[in-house]
Parts: structure tokens; sequence; C-alpha cells
């Protein structure tokens, strides 16, 4: 550090120096605000799970604020007053125990009991009762154990507060108690009995125990007939028998309180029912309680407050039984709280009455009630549960300005930095903090009086009442969110709150403890109210744990003596114990009060709930809240202690809330996307007015924009629900029409640009739109293929003959080539072999008709004249002979629609040609797919080992192996493209053998059938082609190649050709033709030019003799081109398809 004179500012400086530090301080404190800001907003940019806000259903991690310390009770209650200690030790320690029995009874008994008998009841059988009681036997017997434990703690507190009270008179006086309230003591002992009382409700109402237990005792005194028959000694038996009486007795007679209030209280030191200092305590603590009930019902900081009343009727009762008096007054003072509380729900949906309580345990007050009075209270329930119905809308209208107003000013509060806090701001959060406990008591308090009350009295709920019950339900668990969203400013907040509250507490009990210094005056009372506020402060300067503060109240009971406190500083100093109370155990308090556990036993209203959201499609993301409420039953249901029925309780419940979602929201938003997708694809079609202006529309991406709804250990996502729908929708539709791929991948494409939905593409080959029929559905009806189509050689199409559409379904390469892609290689041998069945078939007809005693003759007939007159035909066969055979055939006779028997052997060639043209174009399609898989091999001539490579590079098992399948597939792909399947030659060989065995000799005339064929076909031809051009095109058709396939492919089984070829048919028929032309010729020149009709008869003969000879042409070259695929020993290499 430097010094010296020279160094040595002007005084009048140092406050400017001091502001421009501060200025550039702030400037500094900024930039590093901006500069965390930008880097959380980078994080949050990167990790979209990254923030602030706390999610509830994805919290792996809970923050537990609750204080705790290690500290024992005789540690922290240690002053110098010994009397005082032991006291306030005793009633500590009694009102710990009743605190760890309320947490055990809830925790083992009251869902045990609550949901036995729950669950999927639809497939139990014959003994499963007995099961079922004999499962909770155990359970029933530590319960009994309880009980007793619950009696003895609560002669305990009795026997203490009478030991307190004592008379000055009596030596075993402990303490002067006069003026002295023990409130808090009188507060446990009521919640010990509230355990009986809750006890007592549940058994008593709870049908399936009664049942089962009736049920179990027969079976027990069945076996006790017969005990050596169940392996059952007679004297454990017995044993058994009394162990089941008791408990009977005991838990399931309705007396659990009733003798627990009962039970003997006076001891040695002396007897209670005579201790009249505490009868008055007693009687002042009932009066007080009843008008704090009655005045400050609105200031619900806990959850169980209305619980209070039940605890007071229980206590009003054990005070009649411990002193025999029962002040009238008081009691209708009790009786009269059904006006603003007509029944208060224990736990779940048990429900517990007041006038059916204090009746059955004061029958004296019972015999002086008249019947008006019970009956008006029933009336009063009724009218209660009406108006509550009736306002149910608008206070839950009320409810959610109030929560919403709380809500904002949560998170205006809650943005402030902690290190910023001022007074004032700490104070507004302590409020809101209060505040929001105190919505969620009071909305809990409505939710579970109506709905357990409508079931009570058998009333149903309206749909609208329904609604807004709901709507209450996402409130609550909005209040939780809210709190859980920003529980690290919450738990930091709660912090300074219970410093603050703490303090202004110590600055009250200090300004008490300093008046009691300045008294000079010393008496035992003055010391017992010194040390107690010296207790109340050690209390309050450590953690507020709950036995601290337990502490500080009883320390405080004590030390309000002789007006320790001014009126006023009372006031303030218990409003500062309530809300620090609240505060310090703010968890706990939030979660009880916003339990929505009872919403298991009303889950009939949950279909009407979704359908709601669903047709409304407003706040369709509170359906979240709805889920954090019925994963409270979850965790209601996990306190189970029986492991097989909490199993079947989850899995039931999760069937049945699943169920609802799928019926009420999953299925019709899946329907409705599916129709709306479905309609925009077709909307160029003629349908319904579909003008959102006009008939509105359906918005669904609330809907689909939901995030994954978590229940039990999983997620619900609506979307993915909708997405897998429509894959499947979509594969589905897509398999049965394949033609139909582009109408779903446009839905698809719709989709996701629509509604935001990510499909998996079905990876179903395409098919062109002209699909028309496909390779399967041919080689299954074959024989109805070959007769509705005609082959076309040339163009390697079929058509079909006729069709009741406006248009004709063609099948080419590509369609053949496109089934093959999607049925696989292996369909292609499946429709040779089924070409081959249909062959047999036909050929069996082709057989019977060439052994015909007609046909046989005539062609006999036909050869003898043919090779008798060789020489004078020129070698060539007459057309007058194939011209008369045709004829002669039509006076064999002829069928209904005029076809001889020769048309038919014509039409059973063609399907016999029209099946080889098919196998043809299968070949032929093979070939197209394997050209275009084959594509992606770079050069088939030098074709690597993948398998080799991958052992090489010492690659893993499973990729050698994927290698080597690789290359099966390469080689498999190179072998067919390169050699293809001889299908031809391969129906050939396995026919020929049997056509030319000599068995088969009225066979080897056929080749001189074929000259009538031919005559017979292009009669038929030319008679087809002309019906093109007429209004009813039945029967039409340009193209029939399949007749010449046949024909070519007979001859070549007969091997025939050359036979055939000594014929010169077509040489015969041109000259004919030619002979029949040239005659026409001379009569045109000799005719007269002015004989019209005439000429008009002769160029119409012309035009009919050019048309028969182009049919023969046409004719000659389908056979002649026909014959190119039935060469010797070979088959013509195809076209490459990819040129046609």
């Amino acid at each position: 550090m430097i010094t010296g004179s020279d160094w040595d500012f002007d005084r009048l400086e140092d406050g400017t120096h001091k502001i421009a530090g501060e200025v550039q301080l702030r400037a500094y404190g900024r930039f590093l605000e901006d500069y965390a800001s930008q880097l959380q907003g980078i994080q949050e940019a990167l990790e979209d799970c990254m923030g602030d806000s706390w999610d509830m259903s994805v919290d792996p991690i809970a923050l537990q604020f609750a204080p705790h310390e290690q500290c024992t009770l005789l540690q922290l209650i240690d002053t110098d007053n010994k009397v005082l200690n032991k006291v306030l030790t005793v009633f500590t320690t009694l009102c710990a125990e009743v605190r760890s029995l309320q947490s055990e009874a809830k925790l083992k008994y009251y869902e045990t009991l609550m949901f036995y008998g729950e669950g999927d009841n639809s497939s139990i059988q014959d003994g499963a009762a007995q099961v079922m009681m004999g499962s909770l036997l155990p359970h029933l017997q530590e319960l009994g154990c309880f009980i007793k434990r619950c009696e003895e703690v609560a002669i305990q507190i009795v026997q203490q507060l009478a030991a307190v009270y004592s008379s000055p008179r009596e030596s075993s006086q402990v303490m002067n108690a006069v003026d002295i309230h023990f409130q808090d003591v009188f507060d446990h002992l009521g919640d010990l009995l509230l355990i009986l009382v809750t006890l007592d409700e549940i058994l008593g109402n709870h049908g399936p125990i009664q049942d089962h237990w009736i049920i179990y005792k027969r079976t027990v005194v069945s076996v006790h007939h017969d005990p050596e028959k169940f392996g059952v000694k007679r004297e454990r038996l017995a044993t058994f028998e009394k162990i089941l009486t008791d408990l009977e007795t005991n838990l399931l007679t309705g007396k659990i309180f009733q003798k627990a209030v009962e039970q003997p209280f006076d001891n040695k030191q002396g007897q209670v029912s005579k201790n009249s200092a505490l009868a008055d305590e007693f009687f002042l603590y009932l009066k007080n309680s009843v008008n704090d009930l009655d005045t400050k019902a609105s200031e619900r900081l806990d959850s169980n407050y209305l619980l209070s009343w039940v605890k007071l009727s229980a206590l009003y009762v054990l005070n009649f039984q411990l002193f025999g008096t029962a002040d009238k007054k008081l009691f209708k003072q009790l009786w009269d709280l059904h006006k603003k509380i007509p029944v208060v729900t224990l736990i779940g949906n048990v429900l517990w009455v007041p006038e059916n309580f204090l009746l059955a345990h004061l029958p004296v007050i019972a015999k002086t009630m008249d019947k008006k009075a019970q009956q008006t209270l029933v009336t009063s329930r009724s009218n209660y549960l009406h108006q509550k119905s009736l306002n149910l809308v608008r206070d839950s209208q009320t409810y959610c300005l109030q929560t919403f107003s709380w809500m904002i000013q949560m998170e205006n509060s809650l943005k402030q930095e902690s290190t910023q806090l001022k007074l004032d701001d700490l104070i507004e959060r302590c409020k809101l903090f209060l505040q929001g406990v105190q919505f969620a008591c009071t909305i809990s308090h409505l939710l579970k009086t109506v709905t357990n009350l409508h079931v009570s009295l058998a009333k149903p709920m309206t749909k609208t009442a329904v609604i807004a019950l709901c709507k209450m339900i996402e409130l609550l668990k909005g209040i939780q969110h809210m709190y859980h969203r920003h529980f690290m400013a919450v738990s930091e907040s709660v912090n300074h709150v219970i410093q603050h509250l703490s303090y202004r507490a110590l600055s009250i009990i200090a300004t008490a403890k300093k008046g009691l210094v300045q008294d000079k005056r010393y008496s035992e009372k003055h010391l017992d109210i010194l040390s107690s506020l010296v207790l109340a402060e050690k209390a309050l300067h450590g953690p507020g744990t709950k036995e601290r503060h337990l502490v500080l109240r009883l320390a405080l009971c004590t030390a309000n003596q002789m007006r320790t406190f001014r009126e006023d500083e009372l006031v303030q100093l218990s409003t500062l114990l309530r809300k620090l109370n609240v505060i310090c155990d703010i968890q706990e308090k939030l979660a009880d009060a916003c339990d929505c556990s009872f919403l298991y036993w009303h889950r009939v209203v949950l279909p009407i709930y979704l359908s709601h959201v669903y047709e409304s499609k407003s706040d369709v993301q509170n359906i979240l809240y709805m889920f954090c409420a019925l994963r409270d039953c979850v965790v209601a249901m996990e306190r189970v202690r029986q492991d097989s029925v909490r199993s079947i309780l989850k899995e039931s419940f999760e069937k049945e809330v699943t169920r609802y979602l799928h019926e009420q929201v999953i299925q019709p938003l899946c329907h409705e996307t599916e129709t709306n997708l479905r309609l925009h694809v077709h909307s160029h079609l003629q349908l319904d007015d579909r003008n959102p202006f006009r008939v509105g529309i359906e918005d669904n991406s609330p809907i689909l924009r939901l995030r994954p709804l978590r229940f039990f250990d999983k997620y619900i996502h609506i979307k993915g629900h909708v997405e897998h729908y429509l894959e499947e929708t979509f594969y589905n539709l897509t398999t049965v029409a394949l033609h139909d791929w582009k109408t779903y991948g446009e839905m698809r494409t719709l989709a996701r640009y629509k509604f935001g939905l990510e499909t998996v593409e079905d990876h179903l080959p395409s098919q062109t739109l002209e699909q028309g029929l496909d390779v399967l559905e041919i080689m299954r009806n074959i024989h109805i293929f070959v007769s509705k189509y005609l082959y076309n050689l040339n163009n390697q199409i079929f058509i079909e003959q006729s069709s009741n559409n406006k248009h004709l379904n063609t099948i080419n390469i590509r369609h053949v080539a496109n089934s093959i892609r999607t049925h696989g290689t292996g369909i292609m041998n499946t429709t040779v072999n089924f070409t081959y069945q249909f062959l047999r078939k036909k050929f069996f007809i082709f057989s019977q008709f060439m052994y015909d005693e007609h046909i046989k003759s005539r062609l006999i007939k036909d050869l003898r004249f043919f090779r008798e007159n060789k020489a004078q035909l020129e070698q060539k066969y007459s057309y007058e002979r194939a011209d008369k055979f045709n004829k002669g055939i039509r006076k064999l006779g002829v069928t209904a629609d005029g076809q001889s028997f020769l048309d038919q052997f014509r039409m059973l060639i063609s399907h016999i040609g029209n099946a080889m043209g098919y196998v043809r174009m299968i070949r032929s399609g093979g070939l197209h797919c394997c050209s275009n898989a084959i594509c992606f091999i770079p050069d088939l001539e030098d074709i690597v080992c993948f398998e080799e490579l991958c052992a090489e590079e010492g690659l893993s098992i499973t990729c050698q192996e994927a290698a080597r399948r690789l290359d099966q597939v390469i080689s498999n792909l190179t072998r067919n493209f390169a050699e293809g399947t001889e299908y031809f030659k391969l129906l050939v060989d396995v026919f020929a053998p049997v056509f030319r065995d000599p068995k088969n000799m009225h066979l080897r005339n056929f080749y001189m059938i074929v000259p009538p064929l031919t005559i017979n076909f292009v009669e038929h031809s030319i008679t087809c082609k002309e019906k093109m051009s007429k209004k009813n095109k039945m029967g039409a058709a340009f193209t029939d190649d399949g007749f010449a396939m046949g024909i070519a492919y007979i001859l070549k089984l007969l091997d025939q050709y050359t036979e055939f070829d000594s014929l010169h048919w077509f040489q015969s028929v041109r000259d004919k033709y030619n002979k029949d032309k040239l005659a026409l010729t001379k009569q045109k020149s000799v005719a007269s030019r002015d004989d019209e009709k005439l000429q008009q008869t002769m160029t119409l003969t012309a035009r009919r003799l050019d048309m028969y000879l182009q049919e023969f042409d046409l004719l000659y070259y389908s056979l002649s081109s026909a014959r190119i695929f039935f060469q010797k020993d070979k088959t013509v290499p195809e076209v490459n398809p990819n040129t046609e």
C-alpha cells in the first residue's frame, strides 16, 4: 500500500469516488447477469429439458426441504426448572407418540382395509373369499395390537393430565397448574380418538370385509367338524377360533372407539373421574374449541381442519364417559355445526355423519332428542348438496379466477432474485405461500364433500356438475404444480420466511421476558413462566422441526400465566406460530391438501370428463393435471400391504383408465384424423360442403400437441397412438390394394404437414395406377384369366375381352415386374407350376376332341385325299377341302350361342396359347425386375466377394454372415439376369413324351385340322374386328394371338412342324385369294359401268377378299413368330424390356 503526503486527496472528493465505484459495480453486475442469461439460453437451446422449472411428471429426484435435526427431546427441553422439564418432556413424548400412531395408521391400515375387495372381480372363483380373508388376517391381528396401543396412549395422556391438574391439597401435585391450559395435549388426544373413529367407520361400512368374514367363519366351522381331513389339530383349531372371536369382537362390531372411551382411566394415584380441575379444564377446552371452529371456519390452512369437528365430538364423548356430565348448551353448539358442515370426509370415500355418531355414543342425550330434529339434519344435508350442486359452476369459475390471480402473483413474486429481496417482498411471499395452501384446502373440502355426498345420498350428478368438479381437480393440481415448478425459489424463500417469522415471535417473547426480569418479586409460578419463555426462545432458535414447534407451543401454554402476554401480543403470537407451523411443513401440508386419491372411488366420472375434453377441444392441456390427480390413487394403492392385492389393484386401475382414454379420446381422434385426411385427399371429388366458414372445422391439433401423459410406470403419448393407427391403417389398406399406394402416400405426407404426424414408411412395393390384376390373382384364377383376356404377341400385352366398365384392363411387362417385386421371384416358378396343372386339364379335353370318331374319320379322309392328289394339288392342301371341313362340322350341331365344335376347339387352343403367352410375360417381367435390381451392381463381369473382404479385414462373425448373404443375393440376381429360366423348354419337355407316345396315335393327324382351324379363326377374327366400329361392342376384339401361340405349341409337342409345312397351307390360301381377285378383275372389265349396284357389289367383294387375305397373312406372321419360341433345344432370348 502506498502512503505518503503526495497521495493526500481532498476529502470532498471521497463521496464522488464512492458513487462512481457503485455505478461501475452495478454496471459490472448487469453485465454478469446478461452473460448468465445468455449462457442459460444457449444451454436451453442445446438441451430441451433444461430450465429453472421443475416438471412434476418427470421428477426422478425430489427436493425435500423439511427441517431435520439429531437433537433429542431431553437435550431440547433442558432448563434449570426440573419439574417443568419433566412435565413438558412427558407431554411432548405422548404427543409425538400420537403423531407416530397417526402416521402408522395412514401408512399401514387405512388403505389396506379400504382397498380390500377392490380390483378386477370378474375372475373371482369359489373359495377366493376365504383366501382373501386369510391373507388379511395377519394385518387384522396387527391392527388389534395397534388399537391396544392407542388405548394405552389415551390412558397415559388422561392420567398425565389428571396428575398435572390435581388438587393443591393432594400431596401428589406436580406443579401449580392454575391458568395453564394444555390445548395441544387435548388436540393430540382428539387426534388419537380420531384414528379409532376412522377405523370404526372403515370397518363398519365395508361390505366385502363383513361378507367375507362370515364366509370365512363358516369355513372354519366346517373344518371344526372334521379337522383330521384338513390336517389341523383340534387344539390349534380351538385357539384359532378364539383369535377369530376376539378379532370380531374388537374390530368388526363397530365398537373400537366405544371400547377405548369406556376403558378404566383411574390409576393408583387417584380417580380421574373425580378430578374436578381436569373436568373444568376439559370443559373449557371443548368450549373454546367449538367457538374457534364456529368463528374461524374461513382460515383453512390445514386440509384436516374439518376433522376438528370429529375430534371435538369424540372428546365430548370421552368427557361424558370420564365425568358423567353432558353440557346441553355445548352439545347444542356441536349439533348446530351441521348447518355449516353437514358431513366430514375422514379418508377416501369414508364419511362421518355427526348425528349418527353423537346419538350412538351418547344414549342419555339421544333419549331427549326427537325424531324431527334428526330428520331435520337429513333434510339439511340433502338441501346442502342440492345448493352446492346448483352453485358448482359458479364456484368453479370463482375459484378459477382466484387461483389464476394467485398464480400470476406467484410468478411475478418468484421472478425476483432472492438476493435482492426486501422485507415487504418477503412478507408478500409468505402471504402467497399461505394463500395457495388455503385455496387448496378449500377446493379439496368442496370436492370431497360433494362427491361423497352424492354417493352417500344416491343422488345422480349432472354432466355440468361433473365437468365443474373435474375443473376444480385441475385447479388443485395446478396449485401443486405452481409450487413444484418453482421449488428452487420456494425452498430458498421458505428459509427466509421462517427466519423472519421466528424473529417476530422471538421479539414478542423477548418483550414479555424483559417485563418478567424487571419484576423483582419471586415465586415458583414466576420461575416457571420465566423458564418456559427461555425454553420457547431455545425452541425458536433452532430448525423448525415438528418437535421444536410442539415444545414451543407447550412451553407457551405454561408461560401464559398471570397475563404474561398482552391480548394483542397473544393474538399476534398465535397467528405467527400458526403461519410458522404451515410454512415449516409446507410440502406435507400441500401434499395433503392436493391429494386426489379420493378420485379412485369416483372414477366413473372419467369417461364424461374425457369425452368433454375431446368434444370441447378447450384447455386440452389440463388433462395432464387430471392424470397427475390419478397418480395420487396409485400412491394410495402402494400403501396396501398385501402384495397380491396391490398388484391386482394397480393392474385393474391402469386398464380401466387406459380403456377410458382410448374409448373417449384416442379412438375418436384416430378415426376423425383419418377421415379428415381422406376427405382432404379426395377433395377433387364431389363431396359435401367442407367450407370452414360455413360448416366450421374441428381442430384436433391441440390434442395432438399434448405432451405424453405419465401414468404408472409408462407414458401414454396420444400423438404416438394416432401415428401408430395411421401407420397400421395405411399399411393394411395398401397391402390389400397395392395400387392405392399413391393415395396413402399423399395422406401420409398431408398428415405430416397438416398435423405434424410422423408416420413410418411402410416400404411396400408401389404399383402403377393402371395396375390391373396381380400376378398372384391371375395364378389362382388362370382358367378365368385365359378365357377373359386376349394376348397380343408383338406388344406382349394382355387385353380384357369385354367389361361393363368404361375402360378395359390391360396387363403388360411393367405390371408383372411390379408384382414380382411385390411377392418375390419365387412366385415365377409357382406360376409355371399352376400353368402346368391348367394345361394338363386342357390337354385332356384336347385329346377327347381328337379321339372323336367324326373328327378322326374326317381327318383320315382328308389326309388320304391329299396324299392321293398331291401331284394335281401341286403339294398344296386344298382351300376348298379345308373350308368344307369347317362348314361340315356345323352339321354335327351347335351350342345355344351358335358355336360349332370346331369353334370350341379353336377357343380351347386359344386358351392354351394364352397360358403360354402368360408364361412368356412372367419370364419377361422377371428379367425386367432383375434388370432394375442389377443396375446397382457396377460391373457384372467383375463381382467381388464381400465375405472374403470382411474376413480379411477381421470384421465380426455377424458382419461376415451378412456379407455372405449379400454375395448370395448378388449371385442369384446375376444368374437370373444372364440366363433366365427356359420355361417354354420345360413345358415342352414335360408334355412332348406323352403326346408322341404310341398310345396317343389319334393325335398324329392334328396338323390336318390346322387349315380348317385357321379358316375358322380368320372368320371369327374378322367378325370381332367388325364389331369394333359398332355401338354394341359385345364380343369385339382386335387381337387374339393366343390361337397362333397354341397352334405353334401343340405342333411342337407333336413334332409336326415338318408335316404342317408339307401342306403349304398358307401358299394355298394366297393362291386361292389371288385367283378370286383375278376373276373379280376380269368380271369388272366385262361388266357394264352403268350398273352401279353391280359395281358396288364387286367393290365390296374385292375389299372382303383383301381383308381375308390380310387376316391370313397376319395369322401366318404370328404363327411364324410363335414357332421361334419353340425352336429345337434353345429359347430365343427376349428383347430387353427397357428398350421396348
